[in-house]
């Protein structure tokens, strides 16, 4: 895979997100001014609405004032510098105060940059603009570390971490979880009888039906390990993943990428497991993995090329 490829990553093309974050309205004002006819540009006027909006709604960038009643601005970069979820968001502190010391306090909390009252206009865009430029570049970073280099789809550890977040969202919410693990029938006859490079070239094309197949933006697929898939579909119960599956598995065999070494089908097909969640039930991710490739491992032994799936046990 190269730069050329990077689309596959899906990187979403929006307006920048801004978060304003002062006391005085006066001061929101000026900066939504600035900001409003090319930036999506939200507001709070305190630090726990901030907080709040931060997790929530992820702004690219904040604009944040230091001196706040209640939780001073300080505060709140520490909190944020201190959430998995907000850490790499980065700040600009909007202030009167442009002394050395209250500078370097606030850099050394982790803001990036410092912009003193009254603003510029002019200064303030080409400051946030520098910033969003340089979090575009970092975000970008961030996702190539998670993105399998043969097939363009997540990696193991890209799916293990969502596994993790959606697996705790589940538990909170109530809401279902469903995995699907998937497995090339007889890829070791297909490498043996058409060489490697072929192999490759199947993989990439059932990771790219796959890309597709998975629409919702919540969905996620990635290769699990050699000629073996998982999808993640949060919100799905089992039998929405099970109907899914077959979807899967014939839409594999519908790309008809010929497989003289196959004892099930001419052509290339996959073995599927599936398991789901209520999110209320006892267990963990790692059980839900488990029984997806207990799953997995019981159609490839009632002859491949289809599917199964079980709801999550009790432990």
């Amino acid at each position: 895979m190269n730069l050329a490829e990077l689309p596959a990553l899906h990187i979403e093309q929006r307006p920048p997100r801004l978060l304003v974050v002062d006391d005085q309205p006066a001061n929101i004002q000026a900066l939504y001014q600035a900001f409003s006819a090319d930036h999506q540009v939200m507001m709070a006027t305190g630090g726990e609405q901030a907080l709040k909006l931060a997790t929530t709604k992820q702004p690219d960038l904040i604009l944040l004032d230091v001196v706040m009643p209640g939780m001073d601005g300080h505060e709140v970069c520490l909190r944020l510098k201190a959430d998995a979820a907000t850490r790499d968001i980065p700040v600009i502190f909007v202030t009167a105060h442009s002394d050395e010391a209250a500078e370097t306090q606030g850099l050394a909390l982790g803001a990036v940059d410092f912009i003193s009252k009254p603003i510029n206009p002019a200064i303030v865009r080409a400051r946030v603009k520098t910033h969003l430029t340089l979090k575009a570049q970092a975000d970008l970073l961030r996702q190539w570390v998670y993105v399998d280099g043969l097939t363009g789809v997540r990696n193991r550890r890209g799916f293990d971490e969502q596994l993790t977040a959606e697996w705790g969202r589940a538990a909170r919410d109530g809401s279902a979880l469903s995995v699907i693990l998937l497995d090339v029938d007889f890829f070791k006859r297909y490498n043996d009888h058409y060489g490697h490079q072929a192999g490759d070239a199947c993989l990439r094309a059932v990771a790219g039906f796959l890309r597709q197949a998975v629409k919702r933006p919540g969905d996620l697929v990635a290769r699990y390990g050699g000629e073996e898939f998982v999808c993640l579909l949060p919100g799905t119960p089992l039998e929405d993943a099970l109907t899914f599956a077959r979807q899967l598995g014939a839409g594999v065999e519908a790309l008809a990428l010929a497989h003289a070494q196959s004892t099930v089908s001419p052509v290339v097909t996959v073995s599927l497991g599936v398991c789901a969640t209520s999110g209320k039930q006892p267990g963990s991710a790692e059980a839900l993995l488990r029984a997806a490739d207990a799953q997995l491992y019981a159609a490839k032994a009632a002859g491949r090329n289809r599917s199964g799936g079980i709801a999550l046990p009790a432990p």
